[in-house]
């Protein structure tokens, strides 16, 4: 019996490229478009793991998290972005997801991230990891914070921009655009 999967991914094309691999590989895939649809889904079988988009036309899959680990409390539950920031991944990982990974991502990725119950780093790696760690550009850092105060206020851009003291179309726009690098 195959493991099943539950694929929940608005990107067609992204998501026909990943089932297949992930099919070939031995899983049982069932891709849904919505959270809607992710739900009915839940409703009418018991999942092993789950691959969530975290944005899913305009709306967040984060709901999702809760209902997937009443459902199945052994599921692991990977959060998938093509919008990665700092703020996101905390409530990802507060809610309940096991994994967090930026998009694009390729299978191995993917399986790597699903499959890794329990991974700490060891001494070395967390050392190696601090002595090259460089601080975060101006440009980041302004995505992260922004990223922060959106979440801080459930994706409500209106409300994000006053705080922000920023104009909406321009708080639009940036967040149109992808992360820009560390």
């Amino acid at each position: 019996m195959k493991p099943t999967l539950l694929l929940v991914e608005d990107d067609e094309v992204f998501a026909r490229a990943i089932a297949r691999a992930l099919d070939q590989r031995g899983y049982a895939v069932n891709h849904t478009l919505s959270s809607d649809a992710a739900a009915q889904a839940m409703a009418e079988g018991k999942f092993d793991y789950a691959i969530l988009d975290l944005n899913l036309g305009g709306h967040t899959s984060l709901s999702l998290i809760q209902p997937l680990r009443e459902v199945n409390p052994e599921m692991r539950i990977l959060m998938l972005t093509g919008y990665a920031s700092i703020a996101t991944a905390v409530e990802a990982i507060k809610l309940g997801a096991d994994d967090y990974l930026a998009k694009p991502a390729d299978t191995g990725d993917i399986l790597n991230a699903l499959l890794a119950k329990g991974h700490e780093a060891k001494p070395s790696q967390v050392e190696k990891a601090e002595s090259t760690l460089e601080p975060m550009s101006v440009r980041r850092l302004e995505w992260e914070h922004i990223q922060k105060v959106l979440a801080e206020n459930d994706g409500n851009v209106s409300e994000t921009a006053r705080q922000l003291k920023m104009h909406r179309r321009t708080l639009q726009r940036k967040l149109q655009k992808r992360p820009v690098a560390s």
